[in-house]
């Protein structure tokens, strides 16, 4: 491919933009217009205007991408994340007008992106996935769901992900209190209102496996990543190696994952996820069949571009390494810094009126915004993720407290403050926490928690 549109913005697009001039790749950028001054679209060799603010007038204006696609005589489309990633329709739509899309096939986008199908594909195929139910149309539906499964449970939409359209319910009457906030949710983000009840694994945690495949039928893990540190059901923090799992848990989960992939016939760069209980049981949660926000954590113990396989695995090129050949050296670190109220997970949008990072060895900054960039409230409010390399998790940590100490940002609130705090709180610093660790941590503090975590 000489020349790839990259539909999406931030970090993300600049990241991506990146790879491909490394590779020597021509690029082109769209933005919104009120992404107009961020770097990645000064990255870009070239970079469009798309439309106004909101992502339905913009980012996800899929006849606009296509048309921008054409008059620029693109080979591909990258996605990044999140906005059309994991839209199987658009990634046909691509390949219809004669392009590259740089994901999985469309087909096992649609179905991974089914829950439901998802969790059924993966028992057939002798992977362990969390009790559940089949999508529920009521709410009365729900209750009876929740009561045959036991609870507590998850409401979740079954064309979720990014820890929307979920809810925790401890009782009946917080399922009828939940359902239709879940269903209308579920209908805004994924235009399906699909329900299913899931058991509520607790003190559990969120450990993923990255894989990659090729067109031939070749399949590669590239070991686990911790995300349990999460609020909101989003991730703040992931580290690879997990700190709490035993070696032996490590290797069968790795073996899920590649039993998991192999189901589905996966090609490309993917994520197979897994709850985990105190027992070191493993279940199925779901697999994100684009890149994760959390790549480079991977990528910073492997030394592979994740990028720039995609783009090789999409062109129809074998997997660059095989599994021998894929080493883990050290341990990593990721932290999501949030344009939030550390307190209460509110959005903070304005403008950066200084940013001034920390100084370090071995930091991987992937920022979004420069000082005097506005952050907007149309999109998600992460502005940058930090990645710490070492040959412990205790010099990872020791590093990032160094180097959060000394980073200034003024003009917004983040939540920098509230990762501080994480480092130096015992279950985070000893790597023994789940995924309740920022509720229990805002409550040891004297705050209220976040009920919804």
């Amino acid at each position: 491919m000489e020349k790839i549109l990259v539909a999406n913005r931030g970090e993300i697009a600049l990241r991506v933009i990146r790879t491909l001039k490394k590779m020597g790749i021509g690029t082109v950028a769209v933005y919104s217009e009120p992404d107009e001054p961020l770097p990645f679209v000064r990255e870009a060799d070239h970079a469009f205007c798309i439309g106004k603010g909101p992502v339905r007038e913009s980012y996800m204006n899929q006849d606009r991408l296509l048309e921008i696609a054409k008059k620029n005589g693109v080979d591909g489309i990258h996605p990044g994340y999140g906005f059309l990633s994991e839209d199987a329709g658009f990634a046909r739509r691509v390949m219809e007008a004669g392009m590259v899309f740089i994901g999985p096939k469309p087909d096992t986008i649609a179905l991974m992106g089914d829950k439901l199908a998802a969790r059924q594909a993966m028992a057939r195929a002798g992977v362990a996935v969390v009790p559940g139910s089949p999508e529920v149309g009521t709410a009365e539906e729900a209750a009876e769901a929740a009561r045959e499964i036991g609870f507590p449970v998850m409401l979740k939409a079954s064309g979720g992900g990014g820890g929307i359209g979920m809810a925790l319910c401890r009782t009946e009457e917080e399922v009828y209190r939940s359902f239709q906030g879940v269903q209308s949710r579920a209908k805004a983000y994924f235009r399906s209102g699909g329900i299913y009840v899931e058991k509520f694994i607790g003190r559990a945690r969120h450990v993923e496996i990255q894989v990659a495949g090729d067109a031939r039928g070749n399949l590669v893990h590239l070991f686990e990543r911790d995300c349990s540190a999460q609020r909101r059901n989003q991730k703040v923090i992931e580290e690879t190696h997990s700190p709490l799992l035993s070696r032996n848990t490590r290797e069968r989960m790795y073996e899920a994952a590649l039993r998991a992939a192999r189901a589905v016939s996966y090609e490309n760069v993917g994520t197979v996820e897994f709850i985990v209980d105190e027992a070191e049981n493993f279940y199925f949660l779901e697999m994100n069949t684009r890149l994760q926000v959390e790549h480079p954590v991977t990528e910073a113990v492997t030394g592979i571009d994740f990028v720039e396989w995609q783009v090789l695995l999409a062109s129809g090129k074998p997997l660059p390494k095989p599994q021998q050949a894929i080493v883990h050296r050290g341990h990593a670190v990721e932290f999501r810094i949030y344009a939030e109220d550390p307190d209460n997970f509110y959005p903070s949008p304005g403008v950066i009126e200084k940013l001034a990072w920390g100084r370090g060895d071995d930091v991987r900054t992937d920022a979004g915004y420069e000082a005097g960039n506005r952050v907007s409230p149309f999109y998600d409010p992460l502005i940058a993720k930090c990645v710490f390399h070492g040959k412990t998790r205790e010099d990872c940590l020791a590093r990032a407290e160094k180097f959060f100490a000394e980073t200034e940002i003024e003009g917004i609130k983040t939540n920098i403050p509230l990762l501080r705090g994480l480092i130096a709180y015992p279950p985070f610093a000893e790597g023994k926490y789940f995924t309740d660790l920022v509720q229990e941590y805002q409550r040891e503090k004297g705050g209220k928690g976040d009920e919804k975590n």
